[in-house]
């Protein structure tokens, strides 16, 4: 276990754990479709955000959640409903459980976790939108790319 989660339950580790590919599908699926590009864009993510943060303890808990990421994903996204109204609901209410677990971490990995975890929406919502799909952030993955659900800690 990292040390950063030694104060955490098991199923607060496994909700830190999860949140990146609940943030990914929450935006990905906000539109009621998934696409391909949107899946490789949230693999892609997994693997940058474990070398972006080289030195932080942050890779760590990235590589963590790169491993079989794909997999994880998948398994993760048939476990929810189809309709993205019925999955949102569901979702927002995970992702809104770590407001009892940010606090519990230390300050900067808690900020620092809950920037890449936005960045990840920005990312995917990004990553299929717009003309020819460049940058641009569709409707309804604007309403939840800021992910209000989450508190964000204090600095």
């Amino acid at each position: 276990m990292m040390p950063e989660f030694e104060k955490l339950e098991n199923s607060e580790v496994e909700l830190m754990l999860k949140a990146p590919i609940l943030a990914c599908i929450l935006i990905a699926g906000a539109d009621d479709h998934i696409d391909n590009r949107e899946i490789r864009e949230s693999i892609e993510m997994a693997k940058v955000k474990h070398k972006k943060f080289k030195a932080s303890p942050l890779a760590k808990f990235y590589l963590l959640v790169a491993e079989d990421f794909e997999d994880k994903l998948k398994i993760v996204l048939q476990s929810y409903p189809v309709k993205a109204a019925a999955r949102n609901k569901i979702i927002v209410e995970e992702l809104a459980g770590l407001n009892n677990v940010l606090p519990k971490l230390e300050k900067q990995f808690a900020i620092d976790f809950y920037t890449s975890i936005k960045d990840i929406a920005q990312r995917i919502a990004e990553s299929s939108g717009g003309l020819l799909g460049i940058r641009s952030v569709g409707e309804e993955e604007a309403r939840l790319v800021e992910l209000p659900m989450i508190t964000p800690p204090s600095n």
